[in-house]
């Protein structure tokens, strides 16, 4: 897919929080020569129109204060409003956003993927091992969500699609044990990174913190370096929701950094920024669309401007 093709894409997928936001940043902007006021008024709508498309108190309180701090009592236009919020937006975003770079010595480098069931994490796993293959290192990925027959045969699949080894079990095994023979073949075969499944199973938190401690044990003899990143993959459409399960696999995963699924056609967009100003974790990646390169690097200046509504 090409720049301008992604670009696009991703324009077309924040559309919905972009249209909110623009709507609600509009309403203040009124006479003949389209400005208006940066008063205390005006800071108010603009805070609330952040808060509506889910970019969360603390984010938007820290926006209207950077907007009043440079601007406040200047009159001002619809689209220098929007340029201005991009900004800040940007200025909140850029320190989190980092890729995943396959640095680990010795190989492999061990990517443990969260989340709950029903975030694409499995699809996300396939992207990213693509994603690693298109930069040349050798990917290998492994079940370990057991508990599910349908996620062992939906990342056989794909693997098989993109031509990447796998190692799995039955269903119903122990993921402990799938993480060790994937890191031993990996290492045998010279692979790379080996990208690993993980059940997404939040009902019972103490059962699965047990599992991932298991998985972190059986990787420490191997490896002491491992896990190397603990990836959790989040599901734009749940909006403030997302914030809630960050919370959750910080507690029992101990999660390294993010990926933001989901972004097409969803009007909480927004939640992205709400998650960078909240936890300060890396956001390694968005995804926008269900083609296996619509994963891509996170671009914190041209997610801000697409939020804003900024073309």
């Amino acid at each position: 897919m090409s720049e301008t093709s992604w670009k696009d894409r991703l324009f077309g997928g924040f559309r919905k929080t972009s249209e909110r936001l623009s709507e609600n940043l509009a309403a203040p902007i009124t006479g003949i020569v389209g400005t208006a006021k940066l008063d205390d008024s005006t800071l108010d709508t603009v805070e609330d129109a952040l808060i509506m498309s889910d970019l969360g108190p603390s984010a938007a309180a820290r926006i209207r204060a950077k907007l009043a701090e440079k601007r406040f009592g200047l009159n001002i236009t619809e689209r220098e409003l929007k340029e201005a919020v991009a900004e800040e937006i940007a200025e909140i975003l850029r320190p989190v956003a980092k890729p995943i770079e396959i640095t680990a010595f010795p190989r492999p480098q061990v990517i443990l993927v969260i989340g709950v069931n029903g975030s694409g994490k499995t699809t996300t796993i396939a992207k990213l091992a693509h994603w690693f293959q298109e930069d040349d290192y050798g990917v290998m990925l492994a079940a370990g969500d057991t508990f599910r027959a349908a996620a062992i045969g939906q990342l056989a699949t794909w693997a098989e699609r993109i031509n990447v080894p796998i190692v799995r079990g039955p269903e119903g095994g122990d993921p402990a044990s799938i993480v060790f023979d994937g890191v031993k073949a990996a290492t045998d075969q010279g692979i790379d990174a080996l990208v690993v499944d993980t059940a997404g199973r939040l009902q019972n938190k103490r059962e699965l913190m047990d599992e991932l401690a298991k998985i972190r044990k059986v990787l420490g003899r191997l490896n002491p370096e491992a896990p190397h990143d603990v990836v959790l993959v989040l599901d734009a459409t749940n909006g403030q929701n997302a914030l809630a399960q960050i919370d959750v696999f910080k507690e029992v995963a101990g999660v390294t950094g993010l990926i933001m699924t989901k972004l097409d056609g969803t009007a909480r967009g927004g939640v992205l920024v709400a998650a960078a100003e909240q936890y300060g974790l890396p956001i390694h990646a968005i995804g926008v669309g269900e083609k296996i390169d619509d994963l891509r690097p996170f671009d914190p200046d041209l997610v801000a401007r697409v939020i804003a509504g900024v073309a």
